[in-house]
């Protein structure tokens, strides 16, 4: 077998192109963790002692070929049911570039667990069993991996081994999978078929995918533009801790991560509440200064003048500083088991949890229920059922600040946790 996606051009090295992190999502009974097995085995990224215990636990199953879901079905309880429960993170590299792929949950009642893992992911394959076709919860996925800023989505149709590799049946799942996707928008949308268990189209072609004329699986993953957008971006630094080294010392830092943009040293920022400009002084990471630090950097930060800054403040370019908030349209994703009632949203209280910030918060209104198989919005809805995708109004004790989750995901998303049972109970995103 060829391998799928020569070009003949020079490979590229990992820094050239970057660590992708992608997620595995659809309905239950898919192939996720299988493909993730295979991608595994056949970039040779297993070590034989781990192939030996999926061996073993393949053939208490009283299966003779190797399961290669296994190797990412961790749990106990999963591989007890033959499920994906919880998110599982795995890491391989070709010589073109790094993955971190993370296999999500494909039954309804796990959907929090895909949200999760979507928030931080470059991209989503989509797996879609070439039997069944289109379901609802390979909808739910879509949209979800689309509303959390996910640009890339591969719809990877599997299981074409049991359709006998028909090219009709692939053109019909894409055509169908269109018909729904074209509402949403996604800005790069690609079609890949592939047989997980057989390994054909994922990282070696296979005789009998030879209509079809697009890259495999792998050389799709590896030709992905990941450059982190967040670089490019205003600059958004929550501060999570105040530096003091001990009673009577002059040192003054503030810790936290760079949630966005550049951060250099001898700029200009604002801190807020406070309102007040200063300079950059130093950039610390591991007792080493810096002279700038991006996105995604932990670091402490001294600065020239001496404000009141402390947790859940903000340090922002002064030029271009988020708004800010006290009351707050967006859209949320219901995530807890509980129903919520909507007659009971004046009695209901939470805390809004955002970037280093933790504010009281109430519901003040439904406005609408999405409905993730027509995209039409139900307006006033009577409630939230778990898994529930609704656009409400928030108003906050304490204001916060923000950008629209579109323009950042840093700082426009947050998660509500309720008070009493201190359980989280959604993920918004701020319009």
């Amino acid at each position: 077998m060829a391998p799928l996606g020569e070009t003949g051009c020079e490979a590229q090295t990992f820094a050239d192109r970057g660590v992708l992190r992608f997620i595995t999502a659809g309905s239950v009974d898919d192939g996720k963790s299988t493909l993730i097995g295979r991608l595994l085995h056949d970039t040779r990224a297993i070590f034989e002692d781990q192939l030996a215990a999926v061996a073993r636990a393949s053939r208490k199953r009283g299966q003779d070929e190797v399961d290669l879901s296994l190797l990412t079905d961790g749990l106990e309880a999963e591989r007890e049911q033959g499920i994906t429960i919880d998110v599982a993170y795995r890491y391989f590299a070709t010589p073109d570039r790094k993955f971190i792929i993370a296999d999500t949950p494909g039954h309804e009642q796990y959907t929090r667990n895909m949200v999760t893992a979507a928030s931080t992911a470059d991209a989503a394959v989509i797996l879609v069993d070439a039997r069944k076709g289109v379901l609802p919860q390979t909808r739910r996925h879509t949209y979800l991996a689309h509303l959390l800023g996910v640009r890339h989505i591969i719809v990877a149709v599997n299981k074409m081994d049991l359709v006998g590799f028909d090219e009709t049946v692939f053109e019909r799942t894409r055509a169908d999978f269109l018909g729904f996707a074209a509402q949403l928008g996604i800005a790069d949308l690609r079609f890949i078929p592939i047989s997980a268990l057989r390994g054909d189209g994922v990282v070696e072609r296979g005789a009998s995918l030879s209509w079809f004329r697009g890259p495999g699986l792998l050389a799709a993953l590896e030709s992905l533009d990941a450059t982190d957008e967040a670089y490019a971006l205003p600059m958004r630094f929550p501060v999570q801790l105040v530096v003091r080294p001990g009673a009577g010392a002059d040192f003054r830092g503030y810790a936290g991560r760079v949630a966005s943009g550049v951060l250099e040293r001898g700029a200009e920022v604002v801190a807020l509440p406070a309102g007040r400009r200063t300079v950059v002084k130093d950039i610390l990471s591991l007792d080493r200064s810096l002279p700038f630090a991006v996105a995604g950097d932990s670091v402490s930060v001294v600065l020239a003048d001496d404000i009141d800054i402390s947790r859940g403040d903000l340090l922002a370019a002064p030029d271009d500083a988020p708004r800010v908030a006290k009351a707050l349209e967006a859209r949320i994703c219901w995530l807890s088991s509980d129903p919520l009632d909507a007659r009971a949203l004046a009695a209901a209280r939470f805390v809004l949890k955002h970037t280093s910030r933790s504010v009281k918060a109430k519901l003040v209104s439904l406005d609408s229920r999405i409905d993730v198989g027509t995209l039409q919005e139900q307006t006033a809805p009577a409630g939230l059922l778990m898994n529930d995708i609704a656009n409400v109004t928030l108003a906050l004790s304490q204001p916060i600040f923000v950008d629209s989750f579109s323009a950042d995901r840093a700082t426009g998303s947050f998660i509500l946790i309720d008070e009493v049972s201190n359980q989280t109970v959604a993920a918004g995103m701020i319009e």
